[in-house]
């Protein structure tokens, strides 16, 4: 599959709402909080800070990362896209970028923590659910650039 990466424009925004208005729906233990529109909405917000790489495969969005500083707010993959390396490389695209990276997680999203565990991610600390959208316990967890041997 040949994927660039490249900033989100704001026509994107339509693209990044569907891929994630698509997880909610499609995932079981995700609460239903938000329209399509509204997720189109939170997507043009995030391009407009300037906050999104995009994968663009061929004019498609396979997936995208939004990172403010050292948080990653989003990851997301579209569905024909999961498992075939696209998030790991925009992770790779943003620990190029930062030395430190941190991201929440919900507890019962397994499939995440396995994903960022492998990608070097360690757990720091776990919390109620009282900081994320969704009311559910959640997961930081925080990466870090290994210094080089001198």
């Amino acid at each position: 599959m040949n994927i660039d990466l490249r900033p989100a424009r704001s026509t994107d925004a339509g693209a990044l709402g569907h891929i994630l208005y698509r997880f909610q729906e499609e995932t079981e233990w995700m609460p239903k909080l938000y329209t399509a529109a509204e997720m189109i909405r939170f997507c043009g917000a995030m391009i407009d800070y300037g906050w999104v790489t995009v994968a663009d495969g061929n004019g498609r969005i396979h997936g995208f990362i939004a990172r403010d500083g050292e948080e990653i707010c989003a990851l997301y993959m579209a569905q024909q896209t999961n498992r075939k390396g696209v998030g790991r490389r925009l992770l790779g695209h943003a620990k190029a970028r930062r030395s430190r990276l941190w991201l929440r997680t919900l507890q019962v999203n397994e499939g995440a923590q396995r994903f960022y565990r492998r990608q070097g991610f360690v757990e720091s600390e776990r919390g109620d659910g009282a900081e994320n959208d969704e009311n559910m316990p959640d997961i930081i967890f925080v990466w870090e650039k290994k210094e080089a041997a001198t």
